[in-house]
C-alpha cells in the first residue's frame, strides 16, 4: 500500500481542475498510428539514450524495471494461451517448442530469458534492441545459465535492419516498445513483415486516455517515482482501436487485410484480433490479466494485442 503522505499527495494532485482540463485536452489529440514522412528509421535516439543510461538496472527486480518484472508472467500467460490454442493435443508440453521467436526491443531480456520466457518455454529466440548497452546487459545475464546457450541469441539491431534480411519468425513480440519509437505505423508494419505466414504477432503498449496519463505519467513518474521521469510521452501512446484498424486494412497494396474484426464471443478466430487489458492492482503489488469480458474498460491503460498473419498474405 502507498504511504499516507504519498496517497494524499496523489489524490490532491489528481483533483486539481487545471490537471483535469489538461488531461481532457490531451485526450482529443489526433490518432497517431498513421504513416509519417521520412526519415524511415523508427529508432528515436533520445529514447535509446534514456534506456541506455538505465541499462544496468534491468535485472534489479525491485528497482526501475520492477513493474516489468511483475508484468512478465502475465504477458507470457497471454502468449502461451494464444499459442497452445493453435497447437495439436499431442504437441510438446512447452508451448513454444519448435518455434522461432523474435523479441523486438528486448531491453535487458526479461521477455526472452526470465523464469517464464520465450526461450525457457522452448522457442529458438532472437532478441534484438537498438541500444548496445541493453544488449550487453542482456547477453551477460543470459550467459550465466548454460541451458540458454542454444536457445537464445542477442543482437544490437533495429527492426528495419531485420526486415532487409530473409529470416522470418513464427512468433514476433514487441512489448512496451511501440510507445517509444518514431513513426509507430512503420514500426508495426516492420514487425508484421517479420512474421511468417500463419505466424503470430504480440504487442503490448499503453492506451492514449486520460486515465493512462494520470497513472503512467502523473502518478508513476512524477509523484511516486516508480519509473524515471521522462520515460513516457503521452502523445506516443496508441489506442487499441488504432491497432485493430491498422490490421483491418491491407498492409501493402494488393494484400488482404490480416483481420476482419475483433473477437465477439469465445476464443478469437484466425481472422480476428484480440485486445486484453493488463491491470496493475496496487494493494496486491501485482498485475492482473483482465478477463475478456472486461476489455472495454480494462484496456484503458496497459493492454496486450494479438493478431495472426494470414497464410496467403
Amino acid at each position: 500500500m502507498l504511504p499516507r503522505s504519498r496517497a494524499r499527495l496523489l489524490v490532491s494532485t489528481l483533483a486539481r481542475p487545471s490537471l483535469r482540463q489538461h488531461v481532457c485536452a490531451l485526450h482529443t489529440s489526433p490518432r497517431r498510428l498513421a504513416e509519417q514522412q521520412p526519415p524511415f528509421s523508427t529508432v528515436n535516439d533520445a529514447e535509446i539514450a534514456h534506456f541506455s543510461r538505465l541499462s544496468a538496472l534491468w535485472w534489479d527486480e525491485r528497482g526501475e524495471f520492477a513493474l516489468l518484472h511483475k508484468m512478465n508472467a502475465h504477458r507470457m500467460r497471454f502468449i502461451r494461451e494464444k499459442l497452445l490454442s493453435d497447437r495439436p493435443p499431442d504437441a510438446p508440453s512447452r508451448a513454444l517448442a519448435g518455434l522461432d521467436a523474435l523479441d523486438v526491443g528486448c531491453g535487458g531480456g526479461i521477455l526472452s530469458e526470465a523464469t517464464q520466457s520465450l526461450a525457457r518455454l522452448g522457442a529458438s529466440t532472437l532478441a534484438v534492441d537498438a541500444s548496445a548497452e541493453n544488449v550487453h546487459i542482456a547477453s551477460r545475464h543470459a550467459a550465466a545459465d548454460a541451458r540458454l546457450a542454444d536457445a537464445l541469441a542477442f543482437r544490437c539491431a533495429s527492426v528495419e535492419e531485420l526486415v532487409r534480411e530473409p529470416r522470418r519468425f513464427d512468433v514476433v513480440c514487441s512489448m512496451e516498445v511501440v510507445e517509444h519509437v518514431d513513426n509507430p505505423a512503420a514500426f508495426v508494419r516492420a514487425c508484421a513483415e517479420l512474421v511468417r505466414p500463419g505466424g503470430h504477432l504480440f504487442l503490448s503498449t499503453v492506451a492514449r486516455t486520460p486515465l493512462a496519463y494520470l497513472l503512467t505519467i502523473v502518478a508513476a513518474e512524477r509523484l511516486l517515482r516508480l519509473v524515471e521521469p521522462g520515460t513516457h510521452t503521452f502523445s506516443k501512446y496508441i489506442n487499441p482501436d488504432e491497432l485493430v484498424g491498422f490490421f483491418a486494412k491491407p498492409l501493402v497494396p494488393g494484400a488482404r487485410p490480416w483481420i476482419s474484426r475483433t473477437y465477439a464471443h469465445g476464443l478469437p478466430t484466425r481472422t480476428e484480433a484480440e485486445v486484453r487489458g493488463i491491470v496493475y492492482v496496487p494493494w496486491r503489488g501485482d498485475w492482473v490479466l483482465a478477463p475478456r469480458a472486461t476489455t472495454p474498460w480494462s484496456s484503458q491503460v496497459n493492454y496486450l494485442f494479438w493478431v495472426r498473419r494470414p497464410y496467403d498474405s
